[in-house]
């Protein structure tokens, strides 16, 4: 059987390394990103500033009382966009196959290009490429799976590289705290905390049927990661294009409160399903057919976002400029598109603490119970036992 040689590459504190590669004043300084006002929240920060304290979403006001001096920046989602596509085209040019999980981490397949090359000497090459073209400093981690590729880049950090042989997974892992393994949050790591479990050679030592009591069925998953096992594939790259929903009356419309109501629940679907598949979008899209079956689109570009009210915002604004008063309607959508990888907090630049949690607590309760669940805006409220298809896009 071919043993498998998986790289897995990150930006070095991604959004702190554009603002640097752009001002270099800011080198060897502690940075801020995120939201500048104090109800904001950290995206991101530098080293230097980490050393106070400051993590990601901590609230900004915090962070300025842990570190008066930092520098804080409102981030730049464009700027972020353009630099990642950068490196993910140098990647593409390089690569046999590749997986873009984020907007700033590469999986890579080099399995069978030890014969010809040496895979641990390829991917130094691949680095100092990425480094020289585009001036951003990266760290990767190279070994048998995804799991243990990613770990040794956090090991790697800041600026390097780790190539764990096989054989030797287990004894990398071992003597790493437990919330270092990729599935681990803060929840997960203060439950193996409580119960004693510190350090991965503790999950090691046990049988993998111990976790489940206290993890349910995560518990034999973390098993597996923390001795090393993890069969998961790359993910062929491709970026969704789009996400779409329409719906046809049964009757033509000129009731423009019923109108917008629907409008109000389709941003809100898809501004969800934007969420769930950690994506955000930079163009909206609203579609009207007039009872003549005269059909018209607008479209405009946003920054790149997946929050409900930024793209309902555009959507009732389209949908204003595209009405024509005189004709009723038969069919009306709304599609966002120009779709990039990036979960909510790389968009969160001008939203507050209580925005940003008001989604999260939105987010939970309809995963939990279902979109027919009475969390939703009051105008889109009359509309959501309506049944339509919410997503027949691309």
């Amino acid at each position: 059987m071919q043993n498998h040689s998986i790289v897995h590459m990150d930006l070095d504190s991604f959004f702190v390394s554009v603002a640097r590669l752009e001002d270099s004043n800011l080198n060897g300084k502690p940075i801020i990103i995120g939201g500048t006002s104090d109800r904001g929240v950290v995206t991101s920060c530098s080293y230097e500033a980490r050393k106070f304290g400051i993590t990601s979403a901590m609230p900004s006001k915090l962070a300025r009382q842990l570190c008066p001096h930092g520098i804080f920046i409102k981030g730049d989602i464009d700027r972020y966009s353009y630099y990642s596509n950068t490196v993910t085209e140098i990647i593409a040019e390089n690569t046999p196959l590749y997986e873009k999980s984020s907007i700033d981490e590469f999986y890579l397949d080099l399995s069978g290009m030890d014969r010809f090359f040496g895979c641990y000497k390829w991917a130094k090459e691949l680095r100092k490429t990425i480094q020289k073209e585009t001036g951003l400093p990266i760290s990767f981690g190279l070994s048998t799976n995804k799991t243990v590729a990613k770990v040794a880049t956090g090991e790697a950090k800041p600026y390097g590289e780790l190539y764990i042989k096989e054989g030797q997974e287990r004894l990398f892992l071992a003597p790493l705290i437990t919330k270092k393994i990729p599935m681990v949050g803060h929840r997960t790591y203060q439950v193996l905390r409580d119960v004693g479990i510190r350090y991965v050679k503790a999950i090691q030592d046990i049988p993998a049927t111990a976790l489940e009591p206290l993890l349910g069925k995560n518990g034999h998953s973390l098993w597996k990661k923390a001795n090393g096992i993890d069969s998961s594939p790359i993910v062929p790259y491709r970026e969704g294009k789009s996400m779409s929903t329409e719906r046809t009356f049964d009757h033509d419309t000129i009731d423009v409160l019923k109108l917008k109501g629907i409008l109000v629940a389709m941003a809100e679907k898809l501004s969800r399903k934007l969420r769930s598949e950690t994506k955000v979008t930079s163009c909206v899209t609203v579609k009207i057919r007039y009872s003549n079956f005269d059909t018209y689109t607008l479209q405009n570009r946003i920054s790149y976002t997946s929050c409900d009210h930024t793209i309902i915002d555009k959507a009732k604004e389209l949908f204003d400029k595209l009405y024509n008063k005189r004709l009723r309607i038969r069919l009306i959508g709304l599609k966002v598109s120009h779709l990039v990888h990036g979960g909510y907090q790389i968009n969160i630049f001008e939203d507050t603490q209580d925005m940003i949690a008001l989604y999260q607590v939105m987010d939970r309760i309809q995963n939990r119970f279902g979109d027919s669940s009475a969390v939703k805006r009051a105008i889109g409220m009359d509309f959501k036992h309506r049944k339509f298809n919410p997503f027949n896009g691309k």
